[in-house]
């Protein structure tokens, strides 16, 4: 089963900031897709299994941003 949900993230200002959050959450075990609006700041993930608010987060601080929502 194929689980997709958008993040707010705040912070990212150019390409290499989109990089980095797809880099670190893509590192997500589950996670088979990563699309980051940079204007919006959306973050929208498709994973194999419903991932926590705690395992977002954590990816989002380890590219150096903070998940909204």
């Amino acid at each position: 089963m194929s689980t997709t949900h958008t993040y707010r993230v705040t912070g990212m200002t150019c390409g290499h900031c989109v990089g980095a959050v797809t880099r670190e959450v893509s590192a997500l075990e589950p996670v088979t897709d990563v699309q980051v609006e940079l204007e919006t700041g959306d973050v929208t993930v498709r994973s194999t299994r419903e991932l926590t608010h705690d395992e977002i987060a954590a990816a989002i601080d380890e590219a150096g941003y903070e998940l909204v929502s």
